[in-house]
């Protein structure tokens, strides 16, 4: 039973901060890369970064290169997504998922996801 269970989100200012955590359970997470998506009202989820099993390597989409930082504690079982300069097209659900690929998407490891709010 994978369960994931997303936290942090809230109202952000643009050009502020926030700090996305997911805290992991049910698998073996050290095992598995990790991923952030989110979903904007009207759009399709997508996926914004993802980060392989020894954070050895990250990639991230366009909209958020520079800006936002994924990171894990395998200690922990957690993920985090900082997330400096928001802006307010940042605003939706942010989901964390167990892998980055199609599979992944398709399976919907997905938790309860935490808004993210940006606006003046």
């Amino acid at each position: 039973q994978v369960q994931l269970v997303e936290s942090g989100g809230g109202l952000g200012q643009p050009g502020g901060s926030l700090r996305l955590s997911c805290a992991a359970s049910g698998f073996t997470f050290r095992s598995y890369a990790m991923s952030w998506y989110r979903q904007a009202p009207g759009k399709e989820r997508e996926l914004v970064s993802a980060i392989t099993q020894l954070a050895l390597r990250t990639n991230y989409a366009d909209s958020v290169k520079d800006r936002f930082t994924i990171s894990r504690d395998n200690a922990r079982n957690t993920v985090y997504l900082q997330m400096n300069s928001l802006k307010p097209e940042d605003t939706a659900v942010y989901y964390c998922n167990v892998g980055y690929d199609e599979l992944a998407f398709k399976r919907g490891y997905w938790g309860q996801g935490t808004q993210v709010t940006v606006s003046s």
